[in-house]
């Protein structure tokens, strides 16, 4: 019997990973799992770039569009969800592909994480208020206290991290890096993962981040964001391309400014999913400059040199 094979598509925003897995789910007569956490959310269409309604109708698509931005959300029970589906998917296809730039959520579908505490409604108010009101260097002290260790690793300029933490620690009383610890065991997946990272030339990139930043501005962004304002605190829109838009609408800055900052955060979100990508060996990559078919062609010698 062939073993099952889920095929992980990664790299950073706007590198072309919609298309690729396109081309890759016709070829193999597949269907495609998001690991994308900003493309859950049925309301942001435009500033998370999802798959078009032409692609959409090309390949079954799963957990697109699946949630509500007032819906509160995280990454274990993305894998609640997403294993489920996969199961499903195998009855029908031999081989599966999943996509997306959210490293935490592709750990989560191939390898599992780690158990977490449930945070209280309280301790998650508290911080996001201690957050708005004493701004991130408060936030960082007080990680620094209670949980040194996580503090010399976390991305400090990631606020919904150093929250993260900070929840996790005064919910269960145990430093987050506790919970971060692998265990002794790699929970098993009953499937075959082969990774492949999309990547191509920095300057190229910021480039195509550039222009799909315009686009986004042309095709609406602004009216998306507006619309989703009253939903600004909710953790699903916490995130580049509209964060940017709430501090403009209250008159602190100009247009000109949030499309800056809209720009300069989504490099910046490249870089840290570059980063992050980089440090898993298992990952090879691609530079998306060569045709699409080429990339097949090593994609299928691959599968085949493992199976």
């Amino acid at each position: 019997m062939v073993q099952s094979t889920l095929i992980v598509v990664v790299g950073p925003t706007a590198v072309g990973k919609t298309e690729v897995c396109i081309q890759l789910a016709q070829h193999y007569q597949t269907e495609i799992i998001s690991t994308d956490s900003r493309q859950f959310y049925r309301e942001t269409t435009i500033g998370t770039a999802k798959p078009n309604l032409d692609e959409l109708a090309q390949i079954p698509h799963h957990l697109i569009d699946s949630l509500s931005v007032s819906q509160d959300y995280d990454v274990k029970q993305f894998e609640q969800n997403a294993l489920p589906i996969l199961e499903n998917l195998f009855q029908k296809h031999s081989l599966v592909i999943a996509t997306g730039g959210s490293g935490l959520y592709v750990k989560a579908l191939c390898e599992g994480i780690d158990e977490m505490p449930d945070i209280t409604e309280e301790v998650r108010n508290y911080w996001q208020e201690q957050y708005a009101t004493q701004g991130l260097n408060f936030l960082l002290s007080e990680l620094q206290q209670v949980d040194p260790i996580y503090f010399e690793q976390v991305d400090r300029q990631n606020h919904r991290r150093v929250l993260r933490a900070l929840e996790v620690y005064h919910s269960s009383g145990q430093p987050f890096s506790e919970f971060r610890k692998k265990q002794e065991s790699t929970p098993s997946r009953p499937f075959q993962v082969i990774k492949i990272g999309l990547t191509m030339n920095r300057d190229q990139l910021y480039e195509r981040i550039n222009q799909r930043v315009d686009q986004m501005i042309e095709t609406g962004l602004e009216d998306e964001a507006r619309r989703l304002q009253p939903y600004q605190h909710h953790n699903a829109l916490h995130t580049v391309g509209y964060q940017e838009w709430f501090p403009y609408f209250a008159g602190k800055y100009s247009r000109d400014e949030v499309i800056r900052l809209i720009k300069r955060n989504s490099r910046r979100y490249a870089k840290r999913q570059w980063t992050w990508f980089n440090k898993d060996p298992e990952i090879s990559w691609f530079d998306t400059n060569q045709p699409t078919e080429q990339l097949i062609i090593r994609l299928v010698e691959h599968i085949n040199g493992k199976i």
